[in-house]
């Protein structure tokens, strides 16, 4: 006979303490992590053990898109654990099979083949091997303005400066400019930025080029909406060359832009796209990365170099075709193009009424504000790859009023669960108002 001994719940500063003492944070000083305790969530909110509210405005790591605690997706994931919790890659499961049939739908043109991972960063890891075995070429094109990951390959194919630390990095890596550059000097034409592309491409030598992976909206580089053209232009440009278009939709993908992928805006057909985070909602871990036919067709008699313990693992599958289904269900890939818009013009308000507030860019529910100093030179509120007392001020006010967003820089991001509701998103864009208010005050006329 077995006996059920309660478990007390531990406090907020309880399960901080050990948390810092016991495991790692990423990207951080451990003497300065500080993290939100978190003990439940539901919808777009969640809560502190102590029973403190947070928004979710940025859907933990833009990943959470269909909001916290759907039991569609909990039910799947339960009934998937008591059937049948693991089964090794080398097998074919039922969930395996319907899910791969599923993105098949739902990705662009004729992407019909998929190779599980765990993430994105193994997604990008697995599409330029895949990339460099199909071609015979060992060059990777890849942005500065970018972040694919921090595996070893992923990290290097990254252009911020979260790549620094882990440099050399694998070799092959060539990197070209954003059409973006900056709130001070801002954007390029496409044609501009396009003719860059070629003419490293030249310099290089398109024979040595395997392919070229891109965010086709950059994500925590500054959600970088590109102007109409470019997308098309990168991809004439990859067939001309016979270059492979890797669209990294990790971040972008599964509705967040209200497309279902982001290069549906432009209709454009990658030759591999890689995907994770809104795959399961983040529920359970999956990652994916998705190829053309006749790039599928290459391993019928060819090996694949290529394998993860958890490749295709049941639950995920399981997840990620719950997930999916609520996206259908819900519309939420149509509520994200109606709130988009709201949030479009409450992101348009901001910057008409506060002089901090240099520039305001979104496409659907992913969306970033860049703070200014002074609007005349156009000074950013804080460096490149920096903060200041002005930023850090503004996070920790939208802690203190319960709005959890990034602050990176000199933007903070406004990136909420596709399933928000008009008031909910204007609840949000209350606190950063206030906010704003007091960051206003460092505006140098």
């Amino acid at each position: 006979m077995t006996t059920n001994v309660a478990v007390p719940a531990m406090s907020g500063e309880q399960i901080v303490a050990l948390s810092k003492k016991h495991t790692l944070y990423e990207w951080s000083a451990q003497s300065k992590v500080d993290p939100i305790p978190v003990a439940k969530a539901k919808g777009i909110y969640f809560w502190t053990p102590e029973g403190k509210r947070f928004i979710d405005f940025n859907s933990q790591l833009m990943s959470v898109n269909i909001g916290h605690g759907d039991p569609r997706v909990i039910e799947a994931i339960h009934q998937q654990a008591s059937i049948l919790a693991y089964a090794n890659p080398l097998m074919a499961t039922e969930p395996r099979a319907r899910l791969g049939a599923k993105l098949a739908e739902i990705t662009p043109g004729d992407i019909d083949t998929f190779f599980f991972t765990n993430g994105g960063a193994e997604a990008n890891e697995n599409a330029i091997k895949i990339a460099r075995f199909f071609t015979g070429r060992h060059k990777i094109l890849t942005r500065y303005r970018s972040y694919h990951g921090a595996t070893a390959g992923s990290i290097s194919l990254t252009g911020d400066p979260r790549r620094w630390a882990a440099e050399p990095g694998i070799p092959g890596v060539i990197r070209v400019l954003d059409p973006y550059h900056g709130i001070e000097r801002g954007w390029d034409s496409g044609a501009q930025a396009l003719a860059n592309i070629e003419e490293v491409i030249q310099l290089e030598g398109p024979q040595t080029i395997a392919a070229f992976i891109l965010e086709p909206v950059t994500g925590t580089n500054g959600i970088l909406v590109p102007p109409d053209g470019y997308l098309q232009g990168v991809r004439e440009i990859c067939s001309k060359h016979g270059i492979l278009m890797i669209a990294d939709e990790v971040m972008s993908g599964f509705g967040r832009t209200g497309e279902w992928f982001a290069v549906d805006h432009w209709k454009v057909v990658p030759d591999l796209i890689s995907m994770a985070k809104g795959l399961t909602s983040s529920y359970i871990p999956l990652g994916a990365v998705g190829m053309r036919h006749h790039i599928a067709q290459h391993f019928q008699d060819k090996v694949f170099y290529g394998g993860l313990t958890y490749n295709s693992h049941p639950m995920g599958c399981a997840a990620a075709l719950a997930t999916i289904q609520v996206y259908e269900e819900d519309r939420l890939v149509e509520n994200t193009r109606k709130m988009g818009a709201v949030m479009k013009e409450l992101l348009l308000n901001l910057q008409s009424r506060h002089p901090t507030v240099g520039a305001v860019r979104s496409i659907g529910l992913f969306g970033i504000v860049e703070l200014v100093r002074n609007r005349s030179t156009r000074e950013p509120m804080a460096p490149f790859n920096g903060s200041s007392e002005e930023m850090a001020a503004l996070g920790r006010f939208f802690r203190e009023q319960g709005l959890y967003t990034f602050v990176r820089w000199n933007t903070f991001f406004t990136n909420p669960p596709l399933c928000i509701t008009e008031k909910e998103l204007r609840e949000g864009f209350a606190i950063i108002d206030r906010g704003l208010e007091a960051t206003d005050q460092a505006v140098v006329e």
